[in-house]
């Protein structure tokens, strides 16, 4: 569903905003339902999620719109008690719940109806997603839908195509949108190996920075190929530019039996995934060590490694890793519409 579905709405919830919305009221406290909030307090959630789009808005449209940024983080979960993220992608809105029992079926489309209000939007612009927070409850990259909608949006000189309505993910992470900065000032004449690619943002800014070869790898075609036409969207393409299609610890591997070396790895895994492949699951708790100690043996001399994971319950464990230098840089890699601090945890580890 691309829309705000507004017919699931009832004629007595869309009449409550004449209600008094106040703790003392006791329809206020009190649901229809033991797992449900009543229509007041939903229309409570959305007067205030809609004057913290506004007052946002205002803010960071006008900055964004100077530096060529479509994309940003307009609510990050401020306030406790409305669990969302709501992101602007160039005139449309990505709307995601995390989900919980007590706001019920009908607490998520009347959030996206008063952001749509809001911010004057047409009602099929606004994209809806529920969350999961559990491993069990979901992949990484999740495929609701197939409509082939797509659209380009700027990162500063960059471009990108971005889908809201076949995936969970958009097909770009704005937290990241500095981090690509720093890579793309770091790459100039040099080998770029970019891990769990995805669709291939950080392999354009490797490229836009004259990176001297760069290679792209994730397990998903379907990624590789979003990850060749965003570079062809920015006219960056060239025989200089790898695309291979393989599990990362398959592909780190055979580099390693073939003696290949790279200046620059940025690697952000997903949190958890399966893997028929390879027999087992990832967890990045538990193999972020195996990983990274597996990456480094590729690394030149000097190498730098730009270890990312925005599991929000991470525990490192870089003990014994062979590096003469590390550091988390996590704070240097957070946009300012980004009010969690901790939306990814980054950290910069050089190869002895």
């Amino acid at each position: 569903m691309c829309g705000v579905n507004f017919k699931i709405l009832s004629k007595k919830m869309t009449k409550s905003k004449s209600v008094k919305i106040s703790k003392q009221n006791p329809r206020f406290r009190r649901s229809p339902h033991k797992h449900y909030m009543t229509p007041e307090k939903l229309e409570y959630h959305a007067q205030l999620l809609s004057n913290r789009i506004r007052k946002q808005f205002r803010h960071f449209s006008r900055k964004f719109r100077k530096q060529n940024i479509d994309c940003f983080r307009l609510y990050d979960w401020d306030i406790k008690e409305i669990r969302a993220v709501v992101d602007w992608y160039k005139g449309h809105i990505m709307l995601a719940e995390y989900e919980r029992t007590q706001t019920g079926p009908l607490w998520l489309p009347r959030m996206a109806e008063a952001v749509a209000q809001t911010l004057s939007i047409p009602e099929d612009h606004v994209h809806m997603r529920r969350r999961r927070t559990q491993a069990k409850d979901g992949a990484r990259y999740e495929k609701p839908r197939d409509t082939g909608e797509r659209f380009q949006v700027n990162e500063r000189d960059l471009k990108f195509w971005v889908n809201l309505s076949d995936y969970l993910d958009t097909g770009l992470f704005s937290d990241h949108r500095d981090t690509r900065v720093m890579v793309r000032a770091m790459v100039k004449g040099k080998s770029f190996l970019n891990l769990y690619a995805y669709t291939g943002a950080f392999t354009c800014a490797a490229a836009a920075g004259g990176a001297k070869s760069t290679a792209t790898v994730d397990r998903s075609g379907t990624y590789l190929n979003w990850a060749k036409e965003n570079l062809a969207l920015n006219r960056l393409q060239g025989k200089q530019h790898a695309f291979i299609k393989s599990d990362t610890f398959f592909f780190l591997e055979r580099a390693f039996r073939q003696r290949q070396r790279f200046d620059i790895c940025f690697v952000d895994p997903p949190s958890f995934s399966e893997d028929k492949l390879r027999g087992k699951g990832f967890d990045v708790n538990r193999d972020h060590p195996h990983l990274l100690t597996n990456i480094l043996k590729i690394m030149a001399k000097d190498g730098i490694v730009l270890f990312s994971t925005n599991h929000q319950r991470f525990e490192p464990k870089f003990d014994g890793l062979n590096v003469n230098d590390l550091q988390e840089i996590t704070l240097k890699t957070i946009p300012e519409d980004y009010r969690n601090k901790h939306v990814h945890r980054l950290w910069r580890m050089r190869a002895a």
